[in-house]
């Protein structure tokens, strides 16, 4: 993903305000949709009735040293 740099020509600083607007949102627009994707994949782990799928996260969640039960 390329950032363009928008040309001041009339002096003003309303074009390089836009294009910073622009990069926070896809950010956070970044951000949210990986919060989400993780919390969908953690929850899908935990309550999947697949014994592969919940034992294989099990096992990480322990080689992390993060509390499960």
């Amino acid at each position: 993903m390329s950032i363009s740099t928008p040309r001041q020509t009339s002096g003003t600083a309303s074009n390089t305000t836009t294009a910073v607007t622009a990069t926070q949102s896809q950010r956070l627009v970044a951000a949210v949709s990986a919060m989400f994707l993780g919390a969908f994949l953690v929850y899908f782990a935990g309550f999947s009735h697949i014994d592969a799928v919940h034992n294989a996260a099990h096992d990480t969640r322990h080689s992390s040293a993060f509390p499960c039960h």
